[in-house]
């Protein structure tokens, strides 16, 4: 099984490419060398930033340590992932003091097609509690700038409108 393996990266952050609404998230990696992403959901997004907070919390992981600098600046160019994520994890090393989140291929989870050999490739990466502790702030805050939703039903609302369904299907705005 390929490990694509980042022990205290120089940036790990979620990103998105386009508009609210039609937005694609990524997780970014990068090393002195290389800069690597993949492709995910906004709902596994949302759930790892809060797993990972909550992971911290539970550990007391962060408490005497200074954060992280802030870390808003966009994703680097080219985005080109290399899997889609289909299972994630996220564990603490009481050891080491750090904590590492995998990734794994959709594709592969899914049923691995013919053109590829069967194994199932991996992205780790390994960080400080606050370095973590960032990344969970800039997700959470990254899926809180989608767009607004319902007051009535909560679904989304596009800048077009929206056929709400417990409006009888009255457009609101």
């Amino acid at each position: 099984m390929p490990v694509l393996e980042f022990v205290h990266p120089q940036r790990f952050v979620a990103g998105t490419v386009g508009e609210p609404g039609a937005r694609e998230f990524y997780l970014q990696v990068r090393a002195p060398r290389r800069v690597e992403g993949v492709a995910i959901e906004k709902q596994q997004v949302e759930l790892l930033a809060e797993r990972v907070a909550e992971l911290l919390d539970e550990v007391g992981a962060d408490r005497d340590v200074p954060a992280a600098p802030q870390d808003n600046d966009p994703l680097e160019l080219p985005v080109d992932p290399i899997f889609r994520v289909g299972s994630m994890s996220a564990a603490w090393n009481p050891t080491t003091q750090l904590l590492s989140i995998e990734c794994h291929d959709l594709e592969h989870e899914v049923g691995a097609s013919d053109e590829t050999d069967g194994e199932q490739t991996t992205l780790r990466v390994v960080m400080t509690p606050s370095v973590a502790r960032e990344f969970s702030r800039r997700s959470i805050a990254l899926v809180a700038q989608g767009r607004r939703p319902c007051p009535l039903c909560n679904e989304p609302l596009d800048p077009s409108g929206h056929v709400c369904p417990r409006a009888n299907g009255y457009r609101r705005r």
